[in-house]
């Protein structure tokens, strides 16, 4: 009877604290966000195959007369600018991945000589600029609610925490049998 209201007594607990922790710290953790690259098809001109694309801002306004660099194995290839619909072209390219870099934004791509892309290969590169660029900071010092998830991110508190949770269970339990059974003095 009495290993059963302990029992009882730790999962309460083991709740409460559960309950009382951040979201975040119980969350999944974040899945792997590398960048991704896009199929594009090359397309055929006179001085070789020529990727072609297009440069927009996060609204989706045309970017015109923004400078436009070609990278490819870590070494910048070439370099132009948009015309006044916002497009460009590299020409005389291989297959092979590439980076484009508009503004702010490196986009890769992953450029197949006419014939070979996939179904799923575009026929032209988009850029957007601007895009995932993400500013904050975080006071944990100064804002009450900032100090708590700065003290429960670390895994020492979080076991102090745990530890707790587990021995004071134990010392209830242990009073209750040092005490002994209701009798009068």
């Amino acid at each position: 009877m009495n290993l059963a209201r302990t029992t009882k007594f730790f999962v309460v607990c083991v709740a409460v604290v559960g309950f009382c922790l951040p979201q975040p710290l119980l969350a999944a953790g974040q899945a792997d966000r590398s960048p991704t690259v896009a199929d594009v098809t090359l397309q055929k001109g006179p001085q070789g195959n020529v990727l072609v694309g297009r440069v927009l801002d996060q609204q989706g306004a045309l970017q015109a007369g923004l400078p436009v660099a070609l990278y490819g194995s870590g070494q910048k290839l070439a370099e132009a600018k948009t015309d006044g619909n916002g497009f460009f072209a590299f020409s005389n390219l291989r297959g092979g991945v590439y980076q484009v870099a508009a503004g702010e934004s490196v986009t890769a791509f992953r450029a197949w000589t006419p014939g070979t892309a996939p179904p799923a290969a575009q026929p032209g590169a988009l850029v957007v600029t601007g895009q995932d660029l993400v500013r904050g900071q975080r006071y944990p010092l100064r804002h009450g609610l900032g100090r708590l998830q700065f003290w429960l991110s670390h895994p020492v508190v979080i076991a102090g925490i745990i530890a707790t949770a587990v021995a004071v269970p134990v010392a209830i339990n242990n009073y209750d049998k040092d005490k002994g059974p209701g009798s009068p003095s």
